[in-house]
C-alpha cells in the first residue's frame, strides 16, 4: 500500500486539496442514482446532473476566474450561453467515465482505503492516525468521513481509467522528435511598424457615413440600466473580531498544540550527482559509481574543492551552479537513503557515496540547526487568528439565519439588522447591472441578479441575505435607480468620427504595407530601416500578437531573409526573418521534456476521444431551460 502511495502522490495531493475548496461533486453514489428531471440540467442514460450540480461547479470555475482577474471583478460577463454549453459538456463527459469507470469495477477494497486514509499527514498526530484529528478536519470542512471516502473511492476509479486509457496511446518517437524540435526553434525577426496615425490626416469622413453608423448600431450607444445601493455585510471575521481569544484560550490551545510547534533538526547540506537513474543500463550505473567514488576520493583529500567539483561534476541542474548547495533541509524532505546518510553526518563531514533513484550522491553537510520547540510568543499571532477564525465561525452559523430572517421580515430598512449585529450600513457609487469595481463586496452574479429585480428596483425591498463568499452573507436595497438609455446622435458624433477616422487610416496603413511587403519579396529596397534582430519562438512570442507570430514561423525559411507583414487596427507591422536556430536536439534535457509534453498531450487527446466514444453511444438529454436559467 505504500507503494501505491508513492506512485499517486500527485493524486493524493488532488485529494487532500478537496479539504480546503467545496465539495462540488457528492461522491460516487451520485453518479448512479436518478434524481427529479424537473430539476436537472441534463440526463446522461437516465443518470442527472442536477441543476445543483452544475450551479455548484459553475460558481467554481467563476470563483477561479475571479482569483486570476480580481477578486472585486465583475465575472458575470463570463458567465455567457457558450460557456455554459462548455461546462455541461465538461459533466456530460465525466458522467460518461464515471460510468465507464463503474462497469469496469474500478474501485479499491476497504482494507486499502483504510490503509491510504491513515498514511494522509494531516490526519496524523505524532506520525500516527488520529481518528479525532480526521473527523474534526472534515467537520471543518463541512464533510462526512462516508462523503470524503467515497470521493476518494471515484478519483482513484477515474485515475486508474485514465491511466488505463491514456496510456494506451502508442507515440511515434520520430514525430515527437521532430514536433519537439519544431516547439523549440527560435527565428530571429526584425520589425517595421506602419502605424495608421500617419494616415489620418489623409481621412475624411462625410457625416451621411457617420449618421449610418449611429443608425446601424445602436445598441453600443446606450448606457447601462444602473442602481446606487446601500448594503450589509454579516461575515465570520467580523464576528470573530468582536470577541477576540483570552489569554486563558490561547495558552490552552498552545498547549493542546505543541507537537505541532516541534521544529524538527534540519541540515544546510550540499551534494553532488552523477546521475544514474532506475533506466539507466548496469554499465552505466558502474560508470556513475565509479565517477563519484573518485570525487570523494578527491575530496577526503581536498574538502575545501567541494563547491568546485560540484559547479563542474554535479548532474543536478538545480544546485550545481550553487555549489551543490542544497539548502536547509528537514525529515521527510529528501528521499530515504539520502536522509539517512545526511542525517548521520556531523557538520563538516563528507559522506561516502550514497545511491538513490536518482543515481550517486556525494554529500556534504555544512550546518545543523538542532530540533526546537516554537515558543509561545513566536506563534501568538497564528493561534490568535486562529481561535478568532474558529469563534467567528461559530458564531456565524448561529447568526447567519437571524441575519437572513431580519432582512426578510423588516425587508423596508437595513437598519433592524445593522443595529442587531453592530454592523455598518455601507453606500455603492453607480453600478451597471453588468457590474463593476464599485459594486464591492456586491460584485456577485446572484447580487446584481436581486438588485436589480423588480422586487428591488419598484418596491425598494431589501434582497435575500446572499452568500458573497465563504463564510460572508449580505445583503442589499436599491437607494437610486437609472434605467437603460439611449445615447443621443450629438452626443456620440465625434467618437464615431474618431472611430471611422481610425478604420480608414488602418485600411491605408495596411495597403502601405502591403505594397512595401510586394516589393521586399520581389527583392526591391523600399527604403525601411528595421528594428534591431530578436529571437522569437513558439513558447517566447515576445508580445508579438499569435496571428503575427504564426506568420513569422511559417514564413519560408529556405531562402533567408523571409518577409511578412500582419495588420491591425493600429496600423501595420513588416517582419525580416533573417535566422532560423533549430531546437534543442531530442536526447538533451529541454528536447526530452518536450517529447514529454507531446506524448502527454497524445494521452490526453486519446481521452477525450475515447469519452466522445462513449458519449455518442449514451442517451444524452439537454434541459435547455434549465441551462440557460441564471441562479438567483
Amino acid at each position: 500500500m505504500f507503494d501505491f502511495v508513492h506512485k499517486n502522490k500527485r493524486l493524493i495531493q488532488v485529494i487532500l486539496g478537496l479539504m480546503i475548496v467545496p465539495f462540488a461533486f457528492f461522491g460516487l453514489d451520485s453518479y448512479t442514482r436518478s434524481m427529479s428531471g424537473a430539476n436537472d440540467v441534463a440526463s446522461v442514460d437516465g443518470q442527472s446532473v442536477s441543476v445543483r450540480e452544475f450551479n455548484e461547479e459553475l460558481r467554481q470555475q467563476l470563483d477561479r476566474i475571479r482569483g486570476i482577474i480580481g477578486r472585486g471583478a465583475d465575472v458575470s460577463t463570463f458567465d455567457t450561453p457558450d460557456a455554459r454549453v462548455n461546462l455541461l459538456d465538461n459533466l456530460i463527459d465525466r458522467r460518461v467515465l464515471a460510468a465507464a469507470a463503474v462497469k469496469s469495477r474500478l474501485t479499491i477494497s476497504d482494507e486499502q482505503l483504510r490503509e491510504l486514509i491513515s498514511t494522509m499527514p494531516p490526519f496524523q498526530v505524532d506520525g500516527k492516525f488520529s481518528k479525532q484529528t480526521y473527523e474534526a478536519l472534515l467537520q471543518e470542512q463541512n464533510m462526512t468521513p462516508a462523503a470524503f471516502e467515497s470521493r476518494m473511492r471515484f478519483d482513484l476509479a477515474m485515475s486508474q481509467l485514465n491511466r488505463a486509457v491514456a496510456g494506451s496511446v502508442i507515440q511515434s518517437r520520430a514525430v515527437s522528435t521532430r514536433l519537439a524540435a519544431l516547439e523549440g526553434q527560435q527565428r530571429e525577426v526584425q520589425e517595421f511598424v506602419i502605424p495608421a496615425d500617419s494616415f489620418v490626416a489623409q481621412v475624411k469622413v462625410d457625416e451621411a457615413a457617420v449618421k449610418a453608423f449611429y443608425d446601424a448600431n445602436q445598441n453600443e450607444f446606450r448606457t447601462p440600466e444602473m442602481v446606487k445601493a446601500e448594503y450589509l455585510v454579516l461575515s465570520s471575521e467580523q464576528l470573530g473580531a468582536l470577541d477576540p481569544p483570552t489569554e486563558e484560550e490561547i495558552k490552552a490551545a498552545y498547549a493542546s498544540r505543541s507537537s505541532q510547534y516541534r521544529q524538527e533538526e534540519q541540515r544546510h547540506v550540499s551534494h553532488i550527482l552523477i546521475a544514474a537513474g532506475a533506466e539507466a543500463k548496469p554499465a552505466d550505473k558502474e560508470a556513475a559509481k565509479k565517477k563519484a567514488e573518485a570525487l570523494e576520493a578527491e575530496l577526503r583529500k581536498s574538502p575545501e574543492k567541494f563547491a568546485d567539483l560540484a559547479k563542474k561534476n554535479s548532474q543536478d541542474p538545480g544546485s550545481a551552479e550553487k555549489g551543490g548547495d542544497l539548502g536547509v533541509v528537514g525529515p521527510g524532505m529528501m528521499v530515504k537513503p539520502f536522509e539517512e546518510a545526511a542525517f548521520r553526518l556531523k557538520e563538516g563531514e563528507i559522506s561516502s557515496v550514497v545511491q538513490t533513484e536518482f543515481g550517486y550522491h556525494v554529500i556534504r553537510v555544512t550546518g545543523i540547526q538542532p530540533a526546537k520547540i516554537k515558543g509561545l510568543e513566536e506563534v501568538r499571532a497564528e493561534i490568535t487568528k486562529d481561535l478568532a477564525k474558529q469563534k467567528g465561525t461559530r458564531k456565524f452559523a448561529e447568526a447567519a439565519e437571524v441575519f437572513s430572517n431580519l432582512v426578510y421580515e423588516q425587508s423596508d430598512s437595513l437598519k433592524p439588522a445593522a443595529e442587531r449585529f453592530k454592523l455598518q450600513v455601507q453606500k455603492t457609487d453607480w453600478i451597471p447591472k453588468t457590474g463593476s469595481p464599485a459594486a464591492g463586496k456586491l460584485a456577485n452574479p446572484r447580487m446584481l441578479s436581486a438588485l436589480f429585480s423588480p422586487d428591488s428596483i419598484q418596491s425598494k425591498r431589501n434582497t435575500d441575505a446572499i452568500e458573497v463568499a465563504a463564510g460572508t452573507l449580505a445583503s442589499a436595497r436599491v437607494a437610486e435607480h437609472r434605467p437603460a438609455a439611449q445615447l443621443k446622435y450629438e452626443e456620440v458624433k465625434p467618437a464615431i468620427e474618431k472611430r471611422l477616422r481610425m478604420q480608414e487610416a488602418a485600411k491605408l496603413a495596411r495597403q502601405d504595407g502591403e505594397a512595401k511587403l510586394a516589393e521586399l519579396k520581389g527583392g526591391k529596397d523600399p527604403g525601411i530601416k528595421w528594428s534591431d534582430p530578436h529571437p522569437v519562438s513558439r513558447s517566447k512570442a515576445e508580445g508579438l500578437p499569435p496571428d503575427a507570430l504564426r506568420q513569422i514561423l511559417s514564413a519560408n525559411a529556405a531562402k533567408l531573409p523571409a518577409f511578412t507583414g500582419f495588420g491591425a487596427d493600429g496600423g501595420y507591422v513588416l517582419y525580416r526573418v533573417s535566422k532560423v536556430i533549430d531546437g534543442p536536439a531530442s536526447d538533451d534535457k529541454d528536447g526530452k521534456s518536450t517529447i514529454a509534453r507531446q506524448e502527454s498531450q497524445a494521452g490526453n487527446d486519446q481521452l477525450a476521444a475515447y469519452a466522445s466514444s462513449l458519449r455518442s453511444r449514451a442517451k444524452v438529454e439537454v434541459n435547455k431551460a434549465n441551462l440557460d436559467k441564471k441562479q438567483q
